[in-house]
Order: C-alpha cells, then structure tokens, then sequence
C-alpha cells in the first residue's frame, strides 16, 4: 500500500516537471529565432493540433514570426508514387547543406490519416539528410482535410524561415488536388518523371505541365540512361505546344540520377536562375502576394465551413434535410440554403 501511494506521488511529481517545462510561446519565438531545432518542433505540434486551446497560442507564435520570414526559396517537388521523390529529396538536400544552406522538408498529404503517409517512411530512409545538422525534415500532420492539412505546412513555412531555413522543399505525398495547394505556396515547382515506364504520355496532362517551372527525368542511370535521354526530347518538344508563362520563365527539361548523384547540382543550377530572373522582373514577389490572398480566402472558407459543422443545431437537421434530398422532396439546394440560414440564427 505504502509503495503504490510512493508510486502515485512519483508519478504526480513528474507530471507537475513536466508541466513546468513546457515553454510558453514567447520562449518558443525566442529558440525558434535562435534556430533551436527543438523549439521549432514544438511550435509547429501546436500549429497541428486540433485543440482549440492551442489556437491562439500558434496564432501568436505565427504572427511574431512572420516578420523574419518571407527570405526563402520555396520549392515543391511532384511526381508518381516510384518516381524516387524520397531518394531525390535526400540526394537534393545534402546538395544544397553542402553548400551551407539550411534545408527544410514539409509535406503536403491529405491522404494520411487512411494511409499514415509515406513521408513516415521517407523521415526513416533519408538517414544522412536526417542526420545533418543544416536540415530540418517534419511528417505531415494526418488530415483528412487537404485545405487544413496545406494551411498548417504553408504556417510551417513561416516558422522554418524564422528559424534561418533558406530553403525549403514542400513535397507532394498525396496525389490529385494536393499539386495544385503545393503549387500554390510555392515560388518554384519541379516535377519528377520516369523515363520507359509509361510516363511521357501522363505527362503531357495539361495541369501538371503548365504548373512546371522544371520538369527532371530521375533515375537517368543504367539501362534507363537512353530512356530518359529519349523521354527529355518529347517532354521538350511538348512543352513548345504551351502558351509562355506570364513570369517570363520558359520550363526547362533535365535529368537526373538521384542514387548516383548526377544531375543534381544543375537542378540547382536552373533554380537559381529562375528566383533571379522572376526577382528582377517583380514576378517573385508579387506571386508571393496573390499567394498571401489565397490563403486569406482559403481559411476563410475553411473556417466558415468549420463553424457550420460544429454548430450543434446542424447535426440533427442535416440528417433530416438529407433523407428529404434522397427522397425527392427537397431540392438540394433548397436544402442547403435553410441549413445555413438556421446556422446564422442565434
């Protein structure tokens, strides 16, 4: 009895420590600012969590630090599952520590809360980029929800530049609408292809291509080597078919063998003289802003939608309203006008 009542006050007394060492925000700003690794972690669970009470406390910590942003360059990295995104990624990321820059990876993955994201698996596989000490990698938060699971990284972004990062890679782990929200808090997108494995013709899908600032044939090694020779000609030729972008900047086609280090360095190369040309003729900056006002309107309607779902009046009648649409008795629009006209109701 006397060692279960040892046992119990041990316990308390270590959570009470616990609790003492838990930072406040001001000394999270203050480790993040200084590029404290451990403080940026932190900082960026509260930005993940869902609690409401953590709200306000990431709000904070986004806000004191979005002064010392902003002097990145962002780059999202796209392609296939297979296409070695991973493998690029470490191969792109020690690259560039070598250089003496600080590298951050993100993720985008809106399918991780079924699936738990590869980018799991990616942390685990990229054992010398994880190892560095110029490069930061966070898995994505789970969420089913690709507006939320993109808001969160892009105030990732926000805190990795606070903490001196100046590059970071933002990658693509689900597939579908996620280039799109990649693309769209990034000031330089690359996609990945393969070269003999179907590809070319997925390729030349209009969305992706026209996202594509630089388009890398990888896994350019072996007996892949002429496939991808071959593969870079007709992604070249099909880029002609496109209209030129409004930045200036013509999409470029290289490539690449991550597992042998080759290709890489010219990636760079290209990336470089790009945020030159678009930071001479103001397209960098003024993207960076039409970015900014999509998000306004993006968590906007995040927001609003939350706010309509948590309403407790809405369950009850959304269960009803619904049965009335499948039925035939409600047009679904008469239906959804009535739920948000009760939600509004005090």
């Amino acid at each position: 009895m006397n060692t279960d009542k040892h046992f119990r006050t041990t316990n308390i007394s270590k959570i009470k420590s616990f609790r003492k060492n838990i930072p406040s925000t001001s000394e999270l700003v203050t480790g993040i600012l200084k590029g404290d690794i451990s403080a940026l972690a932190r900082a960026i669970t509260l930005i993940e969590s869902s609690n409401k009470k953590h709200s306000h406390s990431s709000q904070e910590i986004i806000e004191r630090c979005l002064p010392h942003s902003g002097k990145s360059i962002r780059i999202g990295i796209t392609g296939v599952p297979g296409v070695g995104k991973s493998t690029f990624i470490e191969a792109f990321g020690r690259s560039l520590t070598k250089l003496g820059k600080k590298v951050a990876v993100l993720a985008v993955d809106p399918s991780s809360s079924i699936s738990k994201g590869s980018i799991l698996g990616d942390k685990t596989r990229m054992q010398e980029l994880v190892r560095d000490p110029n490069a930061f990698i966070r898995p994505s938060p789970a969420g089913s929800s690709l507006g939320g699971v993109a808001r969160k990284t892009r105030e990732s972004i926000v805190l990795c530049e606070a903490a001196g990062y100046d590059i970071i890679l933002i990658e693509t782990v689900g597939v579908g609408q996620s280039e799109t929200a990649v693309h769209g808090m990034a000031d330089f997108f690359l996609l990945l292809k393969l070269a003999g494995a179907g590809d070319e013709l997925q390729g030349i899908k209009r969305g992706i291509m026209e996202m594509a600032d630089l388009i890398t044939i990888n896994k350019a090694d072996g007996k892949n080597l002429e496939q991808a020779k071959q593969a870079k000609m007709e992604f070249s030729k099909a880029l002609h078919l496109y209209p030129p972008k409004r930045n200036g900047w013509t999409t470029k086609v290289l490539s690449c063998s991550a597992t042998e280090y080759t290709g890489i360095e010219e990636i760079w190369e290209v990336i470089k003289e790009f945020a030159e040309k678009t930071k001479n003729n103001g397209h960098f900056n003024s993207n960076r802003k039409e970015q900014n006002k999509y998000w306004l309107l993006q968590t906007i309607d995040d927001l609003l939608k939350q706010d309509f779902y948590q309403n407790k009046k809405i369950g009850p009648l959304m269960e009803k309203m619904t049965s009335q649409v499948l039925e035939g008795k409600l047009s679904p629009f008469s239906a959804a006008e009535k739920l948000i006209k009760l939600s509004k109701e005090d």
